[in-house]
């Protein structure tokens, strides 16, 4: 038996707790609903294999991954009634494929700017509001 990578995605452990909480199993990835919500609704689509680029992929999995993608983002966009989804897929520090889904709204934060990845001024949600989130994205998909 092999044994997993030093990758929170993979060992699903502390360090993606403390950031995330799963909102679905996908196709070939997993939702999640990022802790930090200076943008309501902003979640992760991470791929349950461990590669870090999308050609690395073989091409049933790479069709299988952005189709994830776009139903979360649409799942999300209806959920919260964001006007645009921004995407972002780096990974310079943690290598493992995953896009987050930002929702923007118009004269909201970062409007027609690039998001912060982690801002200084975290917004945390109680629990009861993380659980209206991902109840209204799960309701979309």
């Amino acid at each position: 038996m092999s044994e997993l990578p030093d990758c929170q995605y993979c060992r699903k452990d502390q360090r993606l707790h403390d950031l995330m909480i799963e909102v679905a199993t996908l196709s070939a990835s997993t939702l999640y609903l990022f802790k930090e919500q200076s943008h309501r609704g902003r979640c992760v689509v991470a791929y349950r294999g461990h590669v870090n680029e999308l050609f690395e992929l073989p091409h049933d999995e790479l069709i299988l991954f952005t189709q994830d993608v776009a139903r979360a983002a649409k799942a999300i966009k209806a959920a919260v009634g964001a006007k645009k989804i921004n995407y972002g897929a780096y990974s310079d520090k943690l290598p493992h494929l995953h896009m987050h889904l930002v929702p923007k709204f118009e004269g909201g934060v970062a409007w027609g700017a690039p998001f912060e990845m982690m801002p200084a001024n975290k917004q945390l949600l109680s629990e009861a509001d993380y659980a209206a989130v991902i109840a209204a994205i799960k309701a979309q998909l």
